[in-house]
């Protein structure tokens, strides 16, 4: 085997990781988990619905939405007429796929028969199939799923809000499409799109259970393409500003309880290698978390107000969502007044930037994130796919937490005050059939 092998540990949370690069560019990442009846194995590519124009050798390409979506689809379909999930099923294997606006990821678990699994894996990925007949077929079937996701309040709340907050950036459009776009879809266009987008330079693997990591990057570099492709760099469109194209959008849909989805630009640059570099960008990121976490979470003033005086019927939804170039921070809720709930949210993000955290609050949240944080590395799913869409961000998420020792209360204030600015932002309300606004 070429490729040198890292060991690296992280005594903070007790793994150890096997992580090193094949000669065609792909990452892998094996966390051992001797012991554990359960493997699981994540191949993902760094390409999602957002990517519709992209440049490769110099040359300037266009597609239609949904393509990513599409190819994960027929992805599974191999050349000798089989289908993979048939076979992992076979295998005793539970396998399964997602696109997102910037990676689409395939993976799967199992207690038996890894290797055979692992080798289907990489195999159906790096094997495209597609006829003009199947293409088709599928366009009738992703149409269908289309037309039953225009009846889904979450995906309409979403998509309307993205929408207030771009003019152009194609995170508006919905990563499936629409029915009229993937009609322009050939297997000439998934062909092209797998051969650029599916490059093992682009791509990672991520992999942990009671595996020899010496065998995962063997049989990667085994069933895998020798050669090195240059990496795609897609292209969003001109760059834009902070503040939203509208503020404000309601729409009608069958829900009991109006709903709202709040939306704040915010900045996410990657500093210079004199301010710190990814390691400060990380840094940044989970400061951000922690300061949503004592604004909205389940313990905090503002929620324990809301809810007890009826005005919110749920927990609030928040979170940062870093994809295809963009930053914004979400915050959503179920609100028998949803302009009672926006008015509260503005004037506690007000306060905090004037008076900031009280500091043993920070100490106490702090504290239970590490503890979710440890709890969730017990989810190989989560580890493996978390591993896979930071080495696309540039991070390592191990690093996380000792870095979470690091941030301070009075940086989370100033992350408040900087950030959760009143012009940035948007919001997209759903009432519920003839309610009165």
């Amino acid at each position: 085997m070429s490729v040198t092998i890292e060991k690296i540990n992280y005594p903070s949370v007790g793994e150890t990781v096997y992580t090193g690069m094949l000669g065609n560019g792909l990452k892998i990442y094996v966390i051992p988990k001797p012991g554990f009846s359960s493997a699981y194995a994540a191949f993902a590519t760094h390409y999602g619905g957002a990517m519709r124009r992209f440049a490769v050798g110099g040359e300037m390409i266009d597609t239609p939405a949904g393509v990513a979506h599409f190819l994960e689809h027929k992805m599974f379909d191999m050349p000798d007429g089989s289908n993979a999930l048939t076979l992992f099923s076979q295998n005793g294997a539970d396998p399964n796929a997602f696109t997102s606006s910037d990676i689409t990821c395939y993976h799967f678990s199992c207690t038996e028969g890894f290797e055979e699994n692992l080798r289907l894996l990489l195999s159906y990925v790096s094997t495209p199939y597609y006829t003009p007949e199947t293409v088709q077929k599928e366009q009738g079937i992703i149409g269908q799923e289309i037309r039953m996701g225009d009846d889904s309040p979450a995906r309409c709340i979403y998509y309307n809000l993205l929408s207030l907050l771009y003019d152009h950036h194609p995170i508006r459009e919905a990563v499936v499409g629409t029915v009229e776009s993937i009609a322009g879809i050939t297997d000439e266009t998934l062909y092209a799109c797998h051969k650029v987008f599916y490059a093992p330079s682009n791509m990672v693997l991520c992999v942990e259970g009671d595996v020899d990591p010496e065998l995962v990057f063997s049989v990667a570099e085994e069933m895998l393409p020798k050669e090195r492709r240059p990496i795609p760099r897609a292209d969003y469109g001109a760059p834009e500003g902070l503040l939203p194209l509208q503020t404000r959008k309601e729409e009608r849909m069958s829900v009991a309880v109006p709903e709202f989805l709040m939306g704040i630009k915010i900045r996410d640059e990657v500093p210079s290698e004199e301010e710190g570099g990814m390691c400060t960008r990380l840094h940044r990121r989970l400061v951000a978390s922690l300061a949503l976490r004592m604004l909205f979470g389940n313990s905090s003033p503002l929620y324990t107000r809301l809810y007890a005086d009826g005005t919110l019927t749920q927990d609030f939804d928040f979170d940062t969502d870093y994809s295809a170039g963009t930053a914004i921070v979400l915050i959503g809720a179920e609100a028998t007044d949803v302009d009672k709930a926006l008015e509260e949210v503005h004037a506690e993000i007000a306060r905090i930037a004037r008076e900031g955290f009280d500091r043993a609050y920070f100490e106490r949240i702090r504290k239970a994130m590490i503890g979710g944080r440890l709890r969730a590395l017990e989810d190989f799913d989560n580890v493996c796919v978390t591993l896979a869409q930071d080495w696309f961000d540039g991070f390592c998420t191990f690093d996380l937490m000792d870095l979470f020792w690091e941030v301070t209360c009075d940086e989370c204030t100033r992350w408040v005050a900087e950030n959760l600015i009143p012009e940035r932002c948007a919001v997209s309300v759903l009432l519920p059939l003839g309610d009165k606004a």
